[in-house]
């Protein structure tokens, strides 16, 4: 529910009248905000029980984390009544807000621990990272569009998550400066995984990431780092926007 405001009809208020007035006024704003913020609390409850604990994702850590994470704040205000639908959602420069299932899904795939150092490349509107760093990973976020990394930067701020990372740059790349990584999580498409990623895994480490070609069905790929190579397996059909190569 939209927030109001209280405005008297009658235009002389002496007194005591006005006195109360001015009370009441504030007083309804917190109380309709309080309203908005229950109902999307209701949201997530339902987005999580129907869209991705019915669709196979048990995970308690993960369940919880997505019933915590305020999703509609990642998406602009015009938006908002959609950001617990079952689809994605545009953010600006050509890039969305992956499906909540797809969130949940790849998270409890890469099944990472807490304390764990993870690699995330595509920031996007920072909302997977947020559910990252609810389940207490320390997160290294890549985005090659500037205004994108610092919209999520901003909201991840004010969310309080100190344990989120951004980077400005090409994720082809990683981010060898931090490396070794416990897991990679890529959430844009490259045609096929880039071999820096593969390098900044540790031993054992997984990597979940879509591969394919730009606008045609892509694969899921979830694999773990087994000396020099990859072991790898597609894990689900799925449609994301590519990932850009080149200077931010």
């Amino acid at each position: 529910m939209a927030k109001q405001k209280f405005f008297p009809r009658v235009i002389r208020i002496q007194g005591l009248a006005l006195m109360i007035l001015l009370f009441i006024a504030p007083v309804a704003d917190q109380i309709w905000a309080g309203d908005e913020e229950d109902g999307f609390t209701a949201l997530r409850e339902e987005m999580v029980s129907r869209q991705i604990e019915a669709r196979g994702v048990t995970d308690p850590a993960v369940l919880k984390a997505m019933k915590k994470v305020p999703r509609h704040l990642f998406v602009p205000i015009k938006n908002r009544k959609h950001a617990y639908g079952d689809y994605p959602l545009p953010i600006g420069q050509g890039q969305t807000i992956s499906q909540p299932y797809i969130v949940a899904f790849m998270t409890a795939a890469l099944n990472p621990e807490p304390q764990s150092r993870v690699l995330e490349i595509g920031t996007g509107s920072g909302y997977q990272a947020a559910i990252l760093a609810e389940l207490g990973c320390e997160v290294y976020s890549i985005e090659i569009i500037g205004s994108l990394a610092e919209r999520a930067g901003e909201t991840l701020r004010r969310l309080g998550y100190g344990n989120v990372h951004i980077k400005i740059g090409d994720g082809h790349k990683g981010w060898p400066e931090e490396a070794p990584f416990d897991a990679i999580i890529v959430t844009c498409a490259p045609e096929k995984i880039p071999p820096a990623l593969m390098r900044q895994l540790k031993e054992g480490g997984h990597l979940i990431i879509p591969v394919g070609k730009t606008g045609g069905v892509q694969q899921m790929v979830l694999a773990r780092k087994k000396g020099d190579h990859l072991v790898s397996r597609s894990v689900l059909p799925v449609r994301f926007v590519p990932m850009v190569e080149g200077s931010p």
